[in-house]
């Protein structure tokens, strides 16, 4: 049994008790304790921190993209890469004080699955269902980690459903990569009643309360959680203003499109706005471009509104500072980025 070890948060005065095997992240989240992160592969700097107090802390392999080694040597750290040896006081630069107390312990579970259907040339839609336990509570845009079969490795997927109560059953929308393992998986060998390990839930990607106005910008498999907040408001009816910009390539490249249009008409204050960056003139008469520049076609004044941006790091990349220059409080972009096999994290 390791140690364990106080973990004060401020500004907020959180406290727990952290197992020295454990990263700070991990035990945050088994406690239901919601703190801001991303990737958990030290990869994106989501859930990077300030070490007000203690000082034996060790991290496991993260990128010096998201943690430069001058920075690191200033007191800086990645939670889901710290192991603490003492107690410590540390200072949380990115949270959300709303969420940081309603969050849901991590549970462990497996799920067979029940479908594998191609939505596009190279994105399944995956369904499962659960076995033990019959059901596991998340919020609408968060992700479960689900174990490779045969490995340790895990790779993190987004639910596009709302819940598991509805016969236990979890959606995924997941890219086939031509290298990815998990990819590999689901596309040469996953069989109809399979059993897959899986833990969650993961993720802040989710709907904040109010009645401002929603922007959803996705592209690939980031249409999963979009589409998760999406059913979750139209389960709710909820009548704020909401927009959702999706870019792809060609048309075959879309999906979900007649669920989509159907939202559109149970949720009278939402639009749905596909674009194809390589359209072609016979058959295409919507949108064209990067999905950024097409916002910005649409939109001029976003001030007060509450941002949601989840596919390729490219995309996010440019997309967050856009929405921040048309008035979204950077604390009010809420963004998964996935990442690839080379990339750790979200596959």
């Amino acid at each position: 049994m390791a140690d364990k070890h106080l973990v004060r948060f401020e500004p907020v005065g959180v406290e727990i008790e952290v197992d020295e095997d454990q990263t700070v992240l991990r035990g945050a989240a088994e406690q239901g304790i919601m703190l801001m992160h991303g990737c958990k592969e030290g990869q994106c700097a989501a859930c990077k921190s300030f070490v007000l107090d203690g000082e034996d802390i060790e991290h496991d392999r993260y990128s010096t993209f998201a943690l430069p080694d001058y920075e690191k040597e200033e007191g800086y750290t990645l939670l889901c890469r710290a192991h603490v040896y003492e107690d410590v006081t540390i200072e949380l630069l990115n949270y959300d004080e709303e969420m940081i107390r309603s969050g849901l312990p991590i549970q462990q579970g497996v799920a067979e699955v029940v479908a594998n259907d191609p939505v596009t040339h190279d994105m399944r839609h995956l369904v499962l269902k659960l076995v033990d336990p019959a059901e596991i509570k998340f919020f609408p845009g968060q992700y479960l980690d689900i174990t490779i079969p045969g490995t340790e490795e895990v790779r993190s997927f987004s639910m596009a459903n709302t819940n598991s109560r509805d016969g236990g059953l979890l959606e995924f929308v997941i890219k086939v990569y031509p290298d990815g393992k998990f990819s590999h998986f689901l596309d040469k060998k996953v069989q109809i009643g399979d059993r897959l390990d899986l833990s969650g839930p993961f993720g802040v990607f989710t709907l904040r309360e109010g009645d401002t106005d929603l922007v959803f910008v996705g592209g690939g498999a980031g249409m999963a959680p979009i589409l998760s907040l999406l059913r979750h408001m139209a389960e709710r009816g909820l009548e704020r203003k909401a927009t959702f910009f999706y870019g792809a390539r060609t048309k075959q490249d879309l999906c979900f499109e007649e669920e989509l249009r159907a939202l559109e008409e149970k949720l009278p204050s939402f639009t749905y706005i596909p674009a194809l960056s390589e359209a072609s003139d016979d058959d295409w008469d919507g949108e064209t471009g990067l999905i950024t520049d097409v916002v910005k076609q649409h939109v001029d004044d976003l001030s007060g509104a509450h941002a949601y941006v989840c596919g390729p790091p490219p995309m996010v990349e440019a997309a967050v500072p856009l929405l921040t220059q048309l008035g979204v409080e950077e604390k009010r972009v809420y963004y998964d980025k996935f990442t690839t096999t080379g990339d750790p994290g979200q596959e």
